[in-house]
């Protein structure tokens, strides 16, 4: 389930094997809105739209939801664990050191892994690599009077 998949969150909890519950539901439906949220993120969300959940409540979906595949946990180094729907197809993770957004980056080369190590000794099976930038967005850039050079952002769109 991802922001523009029309799949309703009851298939997606029974289809992984889950009860389909009002939490889980609630929870699969702010995740896909707010790519990257943080659990205590995620707390202030939902208390916000009015749904009451005990943090040990939320704990126990977002465990439910990651281990049966319908979320991902990435924990960029310094940052609590964040969530996210976008489970299928290998991407990558986009970090600005100012603000602490979060933005996918498609996988660039080939199909999963995408990324080769020079050495993988014990490990005859690679199936996924994950990949973390971090960098200054837009925003961060100019209020810091850092100006981006053009010649590295070639990631970026026009």
């Amino acid at each position: 389930m991802t922001s523009t998949d029309h799949t309703s969150p009851e298939e997606v909890l029974r289809d992984a094997g889950l009860r389909s519950t009002a939490p889980r539901r609630t929870v699969l439906e702010v995740v896909a809105d707010h790519p990257h949220v943080t659990a205590a993120g995620l707390a202030e969300l939902l208390g916000t739209a009015g749904h009451r959940m005990s943090r040990q409540s939320l704990y126990n979906v977002l465990e439910d939801l990651t281990r049966t595949g319908l979320l991902r946990s990435i924990q960029p180094t310094g940052s609590a664990p964040r969530y996210e729907t976008a489970v299928a197809g290998e991407h990558h993770h986009l970090v600005c050191r100012g603000c602490g957004t979060v933005v996918d980056v498609p996988c660039a080369v080939g199909t999963s892994p995408c990324l080769t190590p020079a050495q993988a000794p014990g490990f005859p099976v690679l199936d996924r690599a994950e990949v973390t930038w971090w960098g200054l967005c837009t925003a961060c850039s100019a209020d810091s009077g850092t100006s981006p050079d053009p010649a590295s952002d070639s990631w970026r769109t026009p």
